[in-house]
C-alpha cells in the first residue's frame, strides 16, 4: 500500500468548515485523498448521501482545494477494505477534543490491526475546534444562521429552505 494515498471518512451532514480544513490539509500533505461519505447507522441522518457528496464536491472546488481529490461514498463493508480497494495507506480523521481522541483511538488500533492502516489525526484550525455537524444540524433545524460554520455552498443550500428539517 502506499502512504501517498488517503482517506478522509466522515458523515458530512452536513459537511462544514473544520471538514474542508482537514480536507484542504490532507490534501497538501499525500497525493490523492479520497473523501469518503460513509453512513454512521447510530446517527439520524440530515441529508441523503447524495446531496452530502454533491455539496463536498462543491465545498472542495469553491474552496480552491489543490490536489488529486475523489468524493466518494461506501456502505459495503469496513471502511479498511475501502482504503484497501484503492490502495490507501492512511485515514485522515480530525479531532476536536479528548472525546474525540479516546472515540477514535480504538477504531484506529482495530483498523490497523484488520488492515495494517495507519491513522493520523489531525487537530483542527482554533476557529473549527468547537463545530461539529451536529451543531450545526441543531442550529439549522431551529432557523439560526450557520454560514459561520459551513462552506459557502453548504450555506446556501441549508438557506434555501429545500432541506426538509
Amino acid at each position: 500500500m502506499s502512504n501517498r494515498i488517503a482517506v478522509v471518512p466522515g458523515s458530512f451532514d452536513p459537511p462544514t468548515l473544520g471538514h474542508l480544513d482537514v480536507i484542504r490539509r490532507a490534501a497538501a500533505l499525500y497525493d490523492t485523498v479520497h473523501v469518503l461519505v460513509v453512513h454512521n447507522p447510530d446517527k439520524q441522518a440530515m441529508l441523503p448521501i447524495a446531496q452530502r457528496l454533491s455539496l463536498l464536491e462543491q465545498s472542495i472546488a469553491e474552496d480552491g482545494v489543490v490536489g488529486e481529490i475523489v468524493v466518494a461514498s461506501w456502505s459495503m463493508g469496513l471502511l479498511v477494505d475501502y482504503a484497501t480497494d484503492v490502495n490507501a495507506g492512511v485515514l485522515v480523521k480530525g479531532i476536536r477534543s479528548q472525546v474525540d481522541v479516546a472515540y477514535e483511538t480504538p477504531m484506529a488500533i482495530v483498523n490497523r490491526h484488520l488492515a495494517e492502516i495507519e491513522t493520523v489525526f489531525l487537530l483542527p484550525d482554533p476557529a473549527h475546534a468547537l463545530v461539529s455537524s451536529s451543531l450545526v444540524r441543531q442550529v439549522a433545524g431551529l432557523g439560526g444562521d450557520v454560514a459561520p460554520y459551513v462552506p459557502g455552498a453548504v450555506a446556501r443550500f441549508l438557506d434555501t429552505g429545500s432541506r426538509g428539517i
